[in-house]
């Protein structure tokens, strides 16, 4: 099956269109070739430049306080399940035992417990959900926000990126730009209600500004590193930075 090219959205900015378009062209001559890029080194080879090339213009023409669009109640949906296997395969988390370990570049390493982070004050961000595989809905969400938690816990805000590790040993890991940025939350609740099991209990990553792929769930660890580790998604092909 042919690996997907993931390329930023269209943004407002005419000229940022222009600095994305070698990509775009690059990524739909790829597609009209109909090469099977699993059977084909060379292809993969441009796909990996390619997608390496995205990464780095998608970070360069990042705004750390730029707000995402935000969205009234009355507009929020049903929260859909998304990874990479079926719901039936949900392994729940225990709330009661849940611990949120912390490494890396971060002075206070002690654990948090749900009760803790449920103490902690929250953000609510009502914001779009995209998928990069083409579907999206609007969704209420609320928690801690990242950068607040960061600094309480005295992880160095200049380290280079966040990576998490996931009740069912998903992996990923963002930016800290993007990590610091005012919409991004390490959400806890849905439309006011705690996760429920399907949707990343007892938390998630809830970012405004990446594609839905790169909001780990069931988050139970987290750590500040400026070594980059491939991360799941990473390791298959797919765009490492995936802004939107």
């Amino acid at each position: 099956m042919s690996k997907r090219i993931l390329t930023p959205r269209p943004v407002a900015d005419s000229s940022r269109r222009g600095v994305l378009r070698g990509a775009l062209t690059l990524g739909a001559a790829t597609l009209l070739s109909g090469c099977d890029v699993s059977e084909n080194d060379s292809v993969q080879g441009a796909l990996r430049a390619v997608s390496s090339w995205n990464d780095g213009v998608q970070a360069a023409i990042l705004r750390p306080q730029h707000l995402a669009p935000t969205f009234s109640p009355s507009q929020v949906v049903k929260p859909r399940f998304n990874a990479y296997y079926g719901i039936s395969h949900v392994r729940p988390v225990d709330g009661a035992t849940w611990k949120l370990e912390l490494a890396g570049l971060i002075a206070d390493k002690r654990p948090w417990t749900l009760p803790q982070v449920e103490r902690l004050p929250e953000q609510e961000v009502i914001i779009r959900h995209v998928c990069v595989e083409g579907w999206d809905y609007i969704g209420q969400w609320s928690g801690p926000n990242l950068r607040a938690f960061l600094t309480r816990v005295g992880a160095d805000l200049t380290a280079k990126y966040i990576y998490f590790i996931c009740n069912d040993d998903f992996t990923e890991s963002i930016d800290m730009a993007s990590a610091l940025h005012p919409q991004t939350i390490l959400a806890t609740k849905y439309a006011g209600a705690p996760l429920a099991d399907p949707f990343g209990f007892p938390m998630r990553l809830r970012t405004a500004i990446k594609l839905g792929y790169k909001n780990a769930k069931w988050i139970r660890a987290i750590e500040v590193t400026n070594t980059f580790r491939p991360t799941y998604w990473s390791e298959r092909g797919e765009n490492w930075f995936a802004g939107i």
